[in-house]
């Protein structure tokens, strides 16, 4: 009995022993180690991020300010609070010792708190005492270059991995990129204002004053014969009869690595309201295509029809004669909900996209890229000829020849993947009296990477009226956007100008996911008792209008039919004493339903409490006990 209990004193220690030397190693050479078992892979760092990091050439420092005292008020914050130091963590692993992390409690009155102020994250109050607390990260290089992110949010939870991403991609990187412009449309402004007595006309679109706080935004002709190597993204919006040679220039900028945002248009509504036409002559050209460069690369835009959309269609007014009325104009609608991709990140936290004369984006057949949409109308929407909208346009009428299709049409997509030059062939001829400029590079019939462009068949969306009110404001400008227009075009531009890295990153699950399994019971058993609930109600709502109608009497003998309350007949008191007792009981079996939907509610919440707290312990109980039988049974065998 005693060597028995020796030895099994000696087991445990060799077991502790081994636990602890098992722990000791793995702390020292399984340090990266990590297993991630969430649903989304929430702890998991994409290949952009890896590729980013890696990328890093001298070392980030990253400072976390955070105050305990948040987490402790508010739960929701604590959680999220350790999801970010966890992310964090998982960069901080895979940084080859890149990246450096500080976390740090800015306590109220310190220097810590006078720290993180002045390097600019955001204070929130706490209470009504006015404590302070933070929540927010500051970055810096050798350089002592600093990015910040002011406040943590939950409500961006989902893009957390791109925000942590950018940041450090943006110290590795300062320099903003230079974004190219060519344009046949007067968005920085219409130069003939002053002649047209409309100086409002003179002031660029509110979209590039946005564009000039993130992008270096550089103008180009539209004979151009080469793209400077210095631009990093081209945005070509309404290109009309572009040379040969421009197209070329656009079709090696592309090939060469050059990102592409093009925006072309069935119709334009601003180049039409702008027009100068002389009464009853024709209409200008108001479309533009890029035909021969996308085609080639397996996209097509038709600039023969419009997408019309009753889903989110603006109401103008329109009129015959002298009736005017306010319609739906399908041409001109507001993109909302499942309309914008919301795995897109510049297309993810965006309400509304409101577009004028749209045009479809669409695959070509046999196309080897990836097509991505960004913008898609809804169901309630069909394909128009262009004309209709281009010639007299009558909201009226094209909405009574409305009929929807049941198809879904892309208005705005993205394309990636190995292309082709639209000219094989190599340069094309010169215009006749051009010269050639020099230095040109030598021709690729083929990207030499991965191709990123964004096409959108429309450019309205960039014109103010489209997505932004501006009004004067004591001499100054004052944007009030009501569409994401501007936001949208801006986070193109930016996504395009970063690396590949970013491009590829897309929004992430959240941490704090709901029991779907519970919320659909939860939602069916509301449902079942919002019917009985709606029928009680029905009910009592009747027999108090009956009960209002006992209550007049019968008609009294005087002028006008007046109704004598004091002539209430023993038959009509006995049916206003059953209408009260019909009502009593009523409400009474209605509380009783609106009771039990909350006990069924909450007992259900305490099941799954009472499974969650004790199944793992009793399983492993379970587990132990099983394999306490087990052994005892074998070693029964043995002694037989």
């Amino acid at each position: 009995m005693a060597r028995r209990l020796w030895f099994s004193t000696f087991g445990l220690i060799a077991a502790a022993a081994l636990a602890i030397g098992v722990n000791m190693l793995a702390d020292r050479f399984a340090t990266h180690a990590r297993f991630d078992l969430t649903q989304a892979r929430l702890y998991t760092l994409s290949a952009g991020s890896r590729q980013v990091l890696a990328g890093l050439r001298d070392p980030v420092t990253l400072r976390l300010f955070y105050s305990r005292r948040l987490g402790a008020e508010i739960p929701v914050y604590g959680a999220y609070a350790e999801r970010v130091r966890d992310m964090l963590a998982e960069y901080v692993a895979a940084s080859a010792g890149k990246l450096r992390l500080e976390i740090l409690d800015p306590e109220p009155f310190s220097d810590t708190e006078d720290r993180a102020t002045s390097l600019g994250l955001q204070a929130v109050p706490l209470d009504q005492a006015g404590e302070q607390v933070f929540f927010g990260l500051a970055a810096s290089n050798v350089a002592d270059e600093e990015r910040t992110i002011p406040f943590f949010q939950p409500e961006r939870e989902r893009f957390l991995e791109l925000d942590l991403t950018r940041l450090i991609y943006e110290l590795s990187n300062p320099a903003r990129p230079v974004v190219g412009l060519l344009t046949a449309l007067p968005l920085n402004g219409d130069p003939r204002a002053m002649m047209l007595r409309q100086p409002a006309l003179a002031q660029p679109q509110v979209v590039i004053n946005q564009l000039r706080q993130f992008v270096t935004l550089r103008d180009l002709a539209p004979d151009a014969q080469l793209i400077d190597p210095d631009i990093r993204v081209l945005m070509l919006v309404h290109p009309q009869n572009l040379p040969d040679t421009t197209l070329y220039a656009i079709d090696q900028f592309v090939m060469r690595g050059g990102r592409l945002l093009a925006m072309v248009d069935p119709h334009s509504e601003m180049q039409a309201a702008r027009a100068a036409a002389p009464p009853g002559a024709p209409p200008p050209d108001t479309a533009s295509n890029l035909d021969r460069l996308l085609n080639a690369w397996g996209v097509e835009t038709v600039n023969d029809q419009v997408v019309l959309d009753l889903r989110g269609a603006w109401r103008v007014r329109a009129g015959e004669r002298d009736r005017v009325q306010a319609v739906d104009y399908v041409a001109w609608y507001a993109m909302q909900g499942d309309s914008l991709n919301r795995d897109e990140l510049v297309t993810a936290q965006l309400e509304q996209v409101s577009v004028g004369s749209a045009g479809e984006v669409r695959p070509r057949a046999g196309a080897t890229t990836v097509f991505t949409p960004l913008l898609t109308s809804s169901n309630q929407s069909m394909i128009m000829d262009a004309a209709r909208v281009r010639e007299q346009a009558n909201p009226t009428r094209i909405l009574a020849d409305f009929r929807a299709d049941g198809r879904r049409h892309v208005i705005a997509a993205r394309i990636s993947g190995a292309l082709r030059s639209a000219f094989p062939e190599g340069l094309p001829a010169l215009a006749e009296g051009a010269t050639r400029v020099e230095n040109m590079p030598p021709h690729k019939t083929g990207s030499d990477d991965v191709a990123n462009l964004v096409v959108i068949n429309d450019t309205d969306l960039l014109d103010d009226r489209f997505w932004v009110r501006v009004q004067d404001f004591f001499g100054q400008q004052v944007a009030t956007p009501f569409a994401g227009n501007g936001s949208f075009v801006v986070n193109i531009a930016e996504q395009l100008g970063g690396s590949d890295a970013l491009i590829g990153l897309r929004s992430r699950g959240e941490s704090l996911r709901p029991f779907e399994a519970v919320e659909a019971i939860r939602r069916q058993a509301d449902a079942q008792y919002r019917q009985t609930e709606l029928g009680l109600r029905e009910r009592l709502e009747a027999t108090e209008r009956r009960l209002r109608e006992l209550r007049q009497g019968a008609p009294a003998g005087g002028a006008g039919g007046e109704r004598n309350q004091s002539l209430i007949t023993p038959e009509q008191r006995a049916e206003i004493d059953r209408a009260r007792e019909e009502i009593t009981a009523t409400r009474r079996q209605l509380r009783s339903v609106q009771l039990e939907l909350r006990r069924d509610i909450e007992a259900l919440e305490s099941r799954l409490r009472v499974f969650n707290i004790a199944a793992v312990p009793l399983l492993v109980t379970l587990f132990a006990i099983g394999l306490a039988l087990l052994r005892s049974r074998r070693r029964a065998a043995a002694r037989a």
